[in-house]
């Protein structure tokens, strides 16, 4: 069982919660669950709904799409980030390659957090706008058309 502290550890290294001070991350990880996986399983498949963060702990989780690996994520990884704000169907298929222990964020604690505490809120949509900046810059110069 993690502490509150080790949890604000791992949720620092989550690029959406990148501008949230440590103290509010204790928010955030007063509502990320434990769960544990054993090789094999599946946590959830392509085009299934969305509804969770997911961050590696111990193990490691193959992300793959139409059966051909995307990603394998290991200690500290995330995955499963966008799917706390968008209720897209899943782009990918998360398979455990070993016995893993992951935190699990669901969309719908977090967005009751978010109801409830504007600092995580407004740290959160200033990683967003910081990250669509990044993504414009790489655009290039035909990124100057109004957006």
């Amino acid at each position: 069982m993690l502490t509150v502290v080790e949890k604000v550890v791992f949720l620092q290294n989550v690029e959406i919660f990148g501008e949230v001070p440590s103290e509010q991350l204790t928010s955030l990880a007063a509502i990320a669950d434990e769960t544990e996986f054993q090789a094999g399983d599946t946590i959830f498949k392509e085009k299934e709904p969305s509804d969770s963060l997911y961050l590696v702990i111990t193990g490691k989780v193959s992300l793959q799409r139409d059966g051909q690996q995307v990603l394998l994520a290991g200690p500290r990884d995330s995955f499963g980030t966008w799917s706390l704000l968008d209720e897209e169907p899943q782009v990918v298929t998360a398979k455990v390659m070993e016995d893993t222990m992951l935190l699990r964020i669901d969309r719908n604690d977090f967005v009751d957090l978010l109801a409830d505490n504007i600092q995580v809120t407004q740290s959160i949509l200033k990683t967003l706008v910081k990250r669509l900046r990044e993504l414009i810059k790489k655009l290039g110069p035909e990124s100057k058309r109004p957006v």
